[in-house]
């Protein structure tokens, strides 16, 4: 017997304009017809476009249909069939919500249909919206829970803004559709997980939240979305690890592809549809949604760990064992895409900020991974590129390690004088995992929301950063590094051990949202304790954005 079919993911939207909106969802067969059905009574039709993902694959440490162990069912890479279907939905009205639906017609005449959600056209200017602010889910143990109060304390958003770190490795197929965990994510994102959280013998189930099959999702790449060097490793954790510079690559590779050899984008490229500019594609772009003009930066590096013990290529050093064998370096923590001033990035991002669209609208919003400000370790070093020292004993190698001048942030030195003089309201950012929030001189605030699954802590009060100690560069062990004090939660602060309130949400047993009311231009931050299932949602802070 032939297994019905069934769709690998729910629709959801993307790229809405004033009278259309494209309609995504994905197969494990090519089919031979994909439609939208939409409108009164779902009489109108859209056909889809469809392509298959070319990098899509599961591999030893896959958590898929029957391996819930290390290689179980795989044991290399393995190439996973996944196909997109992608149609757009014209002659919309602003305002108005439209039903649609979406059907999948297999080789076999067999049909695949959605329930029935619904979309509209991107919203006028002046219009009251709610919008997610997220990030960093990555399989997260709480990412369910989390959305899945979203829609239970704010009802339908109208959009999701994603900070980045959608997933841990982008080219495992399974970490987008189907971990067997529940974690994957677009099941959390659509209400079709079954996770389970244990606390004192109680089992809970979480379904997460049915958010991006009626919301438009604006995404920006975080370290996470980005593969190293394709195939050269045994597993995907290590491709995903294997990340160099692209000059590193022209030398070690000089007739062979960048893409293949040096880092790339292609499967989170491949399965978004997004605003482009014209420089930087879908890597960053700006969009006006109702009242708010958002500007998606490509803020991000490699994270390559603290760790100064020899044994693996970390931020600071190379692994002892590779010292003679520069092709295994890791050349500290990369620099996906320059923002340096005078860099093509941050000649688009000075032109948009001079732009009419940006400056007539009345929030002004820029959203990228990488943090400016934050209690969170990841701050650490400087954002620049790695400065490497090789250190010789005759002709010995006796250390190659990486110092990061501070004097030489691009975020802090280059780009946040821009956002200043633009007026730049909010910026909004991730890749620590935790809540905190800042305020500049001028007014500028600054928002990490990134809690949403698990955290690793605040260099706040006895934690310390771990970072080296006699290297050229002095690195900041405790609070931001950047020099800004981080604000008190406004409502519900939590308190310490020492029953002071603290400026930070750090825990892996509390989950974060935060969600913009354009309405207020507030920005409001909830908690939930999955420790205490039954508990209230409480609203812990709230910032009004001026204009």
């Amino acid at each position: 017997m032939i297994s019905a079919p069934y769709l690998l993911t729910d629709p959801f939207l993307q790229l809405p304009t004033e009278n259309s909106v494209r309609v995504v969802w994905f197969t494990e067969f090519a089919g031979t017809q994909h439609t939208v059905s939409y409108g009164e009574n779902l009489k109108q039709t859209a056909q889809a476009n469809t392509i298959k993902l070319s990098r899509t694959r599961e591999d030893q440490k896959s958590r898929v249909g029957n391996q819930t162990q290390d290689n179980q069912v795989y044991q290399k890479p393995v190439g996973r069939d996944i196909w997109r279907h992608e149609a757009e939905v014209t002659g919309l009205t602003p305002g108005m919500r439209v039903n649609y639906r979406v059907a999948s017609v297999r080789e076999d005449g067999e049909t695949a249909s959605s329930d029935v959600f619904t979309l509209a056209a991107t919203p006028k200017p002046g219009t009251p919206l709610k919008i997610l602010l997220t990030s960093d889910h990555q399989l997260k143990p709480m990412t369910s829970a989390n959305l899945q109060k979203v829609v239970e304390t704010v009802g339908r958003v109208d959009g999701v803004w994603f900070a980045g770190d959608l997933v841990n490795v982008p080219d495992r197929a399974s970490e987008w559709f189907d971990d067997n965990s529940g974690g994957a994510l677009f099941p959390g994102l659509q209400g079709r997980v079954k996770y389970e959280m244990t606390h004192d013998g109680v089992k809970t189930t979480y379904t997460g939240g049915q958010i991006i099959q009626h919301a438009p999702m604006f995404t920006c790449i975080g370290n996470h979305e980005v593969m190293g060097r394709f195939a050269r490793t045994g597993n995907l954790n290590d491709e995903f690890d294997d990340t160099i510079p692209h000059a590193i690559a022209q030398k070690l590779y000089p007739d062979k592809s960048a893409i293949n050899n040096s880092f790339n984008t292609v499967t989170y490229e491949e399965i978004f549809t997004l605003p482009t500019s014209q420089e930087g594609g879908k890597k960053y772009y700006a969009v006006t949604f109702g009242d708010v003009r958002l500007v998606v930066l490509y803020i991000t590096n490699m994270w390559r760990s603290p760790s100064l013990d020899g044994k693996r290529k970390g931020r600071y050093q190379e692994a002892e064992k590779d010292f003679n064998n520069p092709e295994n370096w890791g050349y500290g923590q990369v620099i996906y895409e320059p923002i340096a001033k005078g860099s093509k990035q941050y000649n688009w991002l000075e032109a948009e900020l001079n732009s009419p669209e940006f400056i007539q609208a009345k929030y002004k919003v820029v959203m990228f991974h990488h943090p400016p400000h934050t209690l969170g370790d990841n701050i650490v070093p400087a954002y620049t590129d790695p400065v490497q020292i090789i250190e010789r004993d005759n002709d010995k190698i006796k250390a190659v390690r990486y110092e990061y001048p501070k004097g030489a942030d691009y975020i802090i030195r280059d780009v946040l004088p821009l956002l200043e003089k633009a007026n730049v309201q909010l910026l909004f950012y991730g890749h620590s995992h935790l809540w905190n929030r800042f305020v500049s001189p001028s007014g500028m605030h600054f928002l990490e929301t990134s809690n949403v699954g698990n955290t690793y802590g605040a260099a706040w009060g006895e934690r310390k950063r771990e970072v080296p100690i006699g290297y050229q560069e002095e690195y900041v062990q405790l609070g931001d590094p950047n020099g800004l004090e981080p604000m008190l939660p406004t409502i519900a602060p939590l308190l310490g051990e020492d029953a002071k309130p603290m400026p930070y949400i750090a825990s892996n047993e509390m989950t974060v949202f935060s969600i913009f009311d354009t309405a207020t231009g507030t920005i409001a931050s909830y908690r939930f304790d999955t420790r205490k299932p039954d508990s209230e949602v409480v609203k812990f802070d709230e910032l009004v954005i001026s204009y």
